[in-house]
């Protein structure tokens, strides 16, 4: 057996990871891009950011800083976080690119619909959480605040916070994508996700207590949002099994040529 044989096989392998590399170079390349761009308004960026608990905050109370160098790294991860969102687009474009070869065209239908509609879900669910739930959250803990306690919070407890409240609302915001893509890939059908609608319902406030502060208004307004969101994706289900059925109708598959 000749050299040429045992190399070949592995070849492939070698041009994908290659493809790998030079995809994740450019993504880091383009974060990194937007975070040089945006670093110049790194205390604007924090300054919105931490606008929502300002607001609640007593007169003459401001967030404090225990670590000697939060002054500087907070605005630093808030900026990292905004370049991250930015290019985000650039990065999905990364992302198809390695895949796209691979896919088949009816996939390829499929998958650039999902990835910007799931790009836009996120969106909406941080901006939800930055305009409608922080403020909510925000009042009631101002207002449960015992009497003699100053509410100053860690600007990088503060960021911690945010973060991870808006990656729960962002991710909350994707129940339609994956309901969709569940019907479409027939791994459950219309009539399960309808019958699963009050175990979702259940598990929309479970999943909202865990998350969200111990106060009933931020539950709900996380709880409520999930479950339209599941009806949502169900009737987009149910709108995209139809429209194939009309189109497999219109269409219908011709018969297999015979040979006299």
């Amino acid at each position: 057996m000749s050299d040429s044989s045992i190399e070949q096989p592995t070849q492939p392998l070698i041009e994908h990871l290659l493809e790998l590399r030079r995809r994740l170079v450019w993504t880091v390349c383009g974060i990194v891009l937007c975070f040089l761009c945006l670093m110049p308004f790194a205390q604007d960026l924090y300054s919105f950011a931490a606008k929502p608990l300002m607001a609640s905050l007593p007169d003459n109370t401001s967030m404090i800083a225990t670590d000697v160098i939060a002054p500087f790294f907070v605005p630093v991860k808030v900026t990292l976080m905004a370049a991250f969102l930015v290019s985000l687009p650039h990065t999905l474009y990364q992302m198809w690119a390695f895949v796209a070869p691979a896919l088949y065209q009816n996939e390829k239908r499929l998958i650039t619909p999902l990835v910007l509609s799931s790009l836009i879900l996120f969106a909406v669910g941080m901006a939800f959480a930055y305009f409608l739930v922080f403020p909510v959250i925000f009042q009631f803990l101002a207002g449960v605040t015992p009497v003699g306690v100053n509410m100053a919070t860690d600007i990088d407890k503060y960021l911690s916070f945010i973060l991870g409240m808006f990656v729960a609302f962002g991710m909350t915001f994707e129940v339609p994508v994956v309901v969709v893509l569940l019907a479409k890939m027939g791994i459950v059908s219309t009539e399960q996700l309808k019958s699963a609608r009050p175990y979702v319902i259940v598990g929309a406030f479970v999943v909202a207590a865990i998350v969200t502060p111990p106060d009933v208004i931020s539950q709900i307004l996380l709880a409520v949002p999930l479950v339209v969101l599941y009806e949502a994706g169900i009737w987009f289900s149910r709108f995209i099994r139809s429209k194939e059925q009309s189109d497999t109708d219109d269409n219908p598959p011709q018969p297999p040529a015979t040979t006299a």
